[in-house]
């Protein structure tokens, strides 16, 4: 059934004890020939060049059902273009402030590292929201120089941890948790933060001494045991249908045909260099340095693209050098 023509009845955003409904790929709006012809826009920033917007109604209308991680009613949300917008809709559904979502995962309950959600969306992907539950407070000794964590963030000010390394300072700390939002260092709140910045304050912490972690854990079903030490690391396929939408920080969210085989070994690698270097792990921000680098013919033109788009992240030149090597490996395929 096309999706988004004619009118009908609005739904209730609250849908009690109901199967959902996948989302079918294809987009019967006029103009678009489904996602096989290629890119759908879903805001005003994506037009071609030149012409005006489409008109709001004849825009594709993107519905993805959505549960609270921890159990909920389904609920229905619909026009978000990034990742503040989609937490917006998940307050309005279930009638939380949206400050309260940490982090959202895809097509599983349960906090899993690979399945969490980051600038994109596949169109038959259902969503469960991460809200924030205990605080805890804990003394950290720092007896070696890494700590054995890997950050990353929601995109909408809250970094948390990722992976926690087998063997490491944090993994002897039974208390702290993959998942666990890093409210504040020695006090320094850290709301509004990048997992970039977060991750250098650790690593600046001087050796030999305790600093003070404030954390939040997200609120667990019954049935959800916490992850020790994160998922592997490995691509996980983001959608079960056709496409995914892919949402910005900057402009409209677009929706485009899954990766190529080579953009999801290139971004897998650029998201490793990542975590080797800098102690994150980003997939959007991967598939981003990979978007600008595919095209360019040498190191030195990557990296002024880097500067101009990425340029708040200051990559050393080693590591944008081993980018540009990962994503020239990934296209002749080399392992």
């Amino acid at each position: 059934m096309p999706l988004g023509l004619g009118r009908r009845k609005k739904a209730s955003p609250l849908v009690e004890n109901e199967e959902a409904e996948p989302i079918r790929a294809g987009l019967n709006v006029p103009g678009s020939g489904g996602l096989d012809g290629g890119r759908v826009s879903l805001g005003e920033g994506a037009a071609h060049e030149g012409l005006p917007p489409p008109p709001t109604s004849l825009r594709p209308r993107l519905i993805f059902h959505t549960q609270l991680a921890h159990g909920s009613p389904t609920g229905r949300i619909e026009g978000f273009s990034n990742v503040r917008e989609l937490y917006a809709k998940i307050g309005e559904a279930f009638g939380i402030p949206p400050t309260e979502v940490m982090f959202c995962t895809l097509n599983t309950h349960k906090v899993d590292m690979d399945k969490l959600l980051g600038g994109q969306i596949g169109l038959e992907d259902f969503i469960f929201a991460h809200v924030k539950g205990q605080r805890k407070e804990v003394d950290v000794f720092k007896g070696e120089d890494a700590l054995g964590l890997t950050i990353t963030d929601n995109g909408a000010g809250y970094a948390f941890i990722k992976r926690i390394r087998e063997g490491s300072i944090i993994h002897q700390i039974q208390v702290i948790n993959v998942g666990d939002m890093i409210e504040s260092i020695n006090g320094q709140i850290l709301i509004g933060c990048r997992h970039y910045e977060v991750a250098k304050m650790l690593k600046e912490l001087p050796k030999g001494k305790t600093f003070v972690l404030k954390l939040v854990e997200p609120l667990k079903a019954f049935d959800m045991i916490s992850q020790r030490s994160g998922s592997k690391s490995g691509s996980a396929q983001l959608g079960t249908g056709r496409g995914t939408l892919r949402l910005r920080s900057k402009g409209p969210a677009t929706v485009e045909e899954l990766p190529s085989a080579f953009e999801e070994k290139a971004i897998e690698k650029v998201d490793d260099l990542l975590e080797s270097y800098m102690g994150i792990r980003d997939s959007e921000l991967a598939a981003t340095m990979v978007e600008l680098g595919k095209d360019k013919k040498n190191p030195d033109e990557f990296a002024e693209a880097l500067d101009e788009t990425l340029g708040d992240f200051a990559f050393p030149d080693e590591f944008v050098f081993d980018v540009w090597g990962a994503i020239g490996d990934a296209k002749v395929g080399r392992v």
